[in-house]
């Protein structure tokens, strides 16, 4: 066992995207947790560059924590990350291409690449168990959740090539691996998740109109918080059971459009409506034009908003792509990993509590109007 060669008895750990929004997170609880003796953080944004909050910024400072800067989709760079004096029992994979709208090379290899590389290094350096992050963005009805073990169908490009990623590692001699499927992740650092919506709330309020959605309020939407998300990434590498198995990753809270825009609506003091599946069906005849008008309406107001509050410089957006808009319902089956392996969640559903920290968080990096939230 690797870990008897180290101090403590704690072992060392790669994160691969530690700088991501997962990634922080998992950092975060490895630190705050002392659960490890070393911990290769490996990003292709440094740390300064990365929109940290004061708390991950310090995080980042700690001793333990090695920062090396790396592109993984560079065999050469890949091999580099994994070089290192330290035995290495755990490797996280939270990197790879996250953003919609890319073309399918830049998938290829920023998912599909980059992970396979990451992989076949890990068992190159002899690490005990390898945790892939994989997408829950499966077509799933609203009546009966995905569980793990059906055929999984992916409606998202990134969900396309997470599913290419799950079947290499199959192939992968002497590959100790567990995959986790997240639902939507949120928490603070969140950019992508509930993010979006968030923002698009907070542009209502400028605006003092009420938000109308497309769809309806039953489109399943499956949430998980990021400190859960770093728990349960943890949790399944520290046991050799969860070696080749395939876990949902969403809390028990069953989400939905509606009951995910009723937070938000409530947060913003705003009220919201939808365009119901008529009109929602008739604009998915021009998908193309109805996504840049709603965009167009968004995009300025926010600017306008953030000016106001002089907010000068915010990776937040209320830009959502159109693969995101469709009536695709995101619901996976929680239950595999709570019954199989004992795992708990420490947000089992989505609070209002939960998001004003993370617009709290926004306030303080001064990446978000203060004023449309007091």
């Amino acid at each position: 066992m690797a870990h008897e060669k180290v101090p403590n008895g704690k072992p060392g750990v790669i994160v691969l995207g530690g700088c991501g929004f997962i990634g922080r997170n998992l950092v975060e609880y490895l630190i705050d947790n002392e659960l490890v003796s070393y911990l290769r953080v490996v990003d292709k944004v440094p740390p300064q560059t990365a929109w940290l909050n004061s708390k991950h910024q310090k995080i980042f400072e700690n001793p333990i924590v090695d920062f090396r800067s790396a592109n993984l989709i560079n065999p050469v760079s890949c091999q580099n990350a994994f070089v290192l004096d330290n035995p290495i029992s755990y490797v996280f994979n939270c990197a790879g291409e996250t953003k919609s709208g890319q073309t399918d090379p830049v998938y290829k290899e920023g998912i599909v690449k980059l992970s396979t590389n990451c992989a076949q290094q890990s068992v190159k350096i002899g690490a005990e168990h390898y945790v892939e992050l994989s997408s829950g963005n499966f077509v799933s009805s609203d009546k009966m959740p995905l569980k793990e073990d059906a055929v999984a169908e992916p409606w998202t490009f990134v969900a396309k090539y997470k599913l290419q990623v799950e079947n290499e590692l199959k192939n992968i001699p002497d590959l100790k691996y567990t995959i986790l499927r997240p639902g939507i992740v949120y928490g603070p650092g969140d950019r992508s998740g509930l993010a979006p919506r968030l923002v698009i709330g907070a542009v209502y309020k400028h605006l003092e109109e009420m938000m109308k959605l497309l769809w309806g309020p039953d489109l399943r939407m499956s949430t998980v918080h990021v400190r859960d998300v770093a728990r349960a990434i943890w949790h399944v590498a520290t046991k050799t059971e969860t070696i080749g198995q395939t876990y949902n990753l969403v809390d028990e809270g069953n989400s939905t459009q509606g009951s995910i825009s009723s937070v938000i609506s409530e947060l913003f003091n705003i009220n919201h409506d939808y365009w119901g599946t008529a009109l929602s069906s008739l604009a998915k005849m021009d998908m193309n034009a109805v996504v840049e008008e709603i965009n167009d309406k968004h995009m300025g107001p926010w600017a306008d908003a953030c000016n106001k509050d002089e907010v000068e410089n915010s990776p937040l957006s209320p830009y959502i792509d159109q693969e995101l808009l469709h009536n695709q319902n995101l619901y996976l089956y929680p239950g595999k990993l709570s019954q199989d392996t004992g795992f708990t969640y420490m947000y089992p559903s989505l609070t209002k509590e939960a998001l004003k920290e993370v617009l709290d968080d926004y306030i303080s990096m001064k990446i978000f109007p203060r004023s449309l939230v007091l």
